[in-house]
């Protein structure tokens, strides 16, 4: 039976967006995708981080204009990195048969990378879109503590085209050369 897939939007809110590196580049491509995954029938699935400085229903706390959630499609609020802990992310994926997810957002080294190795666990194959996660903009002030952005970036990319998940299949992607699977269906075209 051919893969269901879902499209995992994280953490792309006004506040989170302003910091992140090649942060235009990273919303076209999330916009790209997720409009390619509503054509083929995909669920475009919209996770919202919560806390201090991202308090519901103010601007920052909004996901960015270009990626906001349509009339209907599911959002899931978060507290944590995970994306599935504490919320019922793997029951509605579940509830849509979904058995592939495809992993987008911010930021690379935590709420990307802990969400994908989550789905992981709970038995997901998974896409990492390498054009749609970004992480926060490096300034003198990280003395040298973090990678630079854009290699950080590409050092996720290279882990996951190399870690093996005994199981699970696992690919990264750019975000045009991504495959959509929507229910019973085989997997659509990679045009934009």
């Amino acid at each position: 039976m051919p893969p269901r897939s879902a499209l995992l939007v994280i953490d792309m809110q006004n506040a989170v967006v302003a910091m992140a590196h090649r942060a235009a580049e990273t919303v076209a491509a999330i916009a790209g995708l997720s409009r390619r995954a509503r054509s083929a029938g995909v669920p475009v699935v919209t996770v919202r981080q919560r806390g201090d400085d991202l308090v519901p229903g103010t601007g920052d706390w909004r996901v960015v204009s270009e990626l906001a959630p349509r009339a209907g499609e599911p959002v899931v609020d978060k507290t944590t990195p995970d994306s599935f802990l504490g919320t019922g992310l793997d029951a509605l994926l579940k509830g849509l048969g979904v058995s592939e997810v495809i992993v987008t957002g911010f930021a690379t080294e935590v709420c990307v990378d802990t969400t994908a190795r989550q789905a992981l666990s709970l038995g997901y194959d998974l896409v990492v879109v390498a054009d749609g996660h970004t992480t926060s903009v490096r300034t003198a002030a990280d003395d040298g503590d973090l990678a630079p952005a854009d290699r950080s970036v590409a050092h996720y990319n290279a882990i996951y085209r190399t870690i093996g998940w005994p199981g699970r299949r696992i690919r990264v992607r750019a975000a045009a050369d991504v495959e959509l699977a929507a229910s019973g269906g085989a997997p659509g075209g990679t045009s934009a």
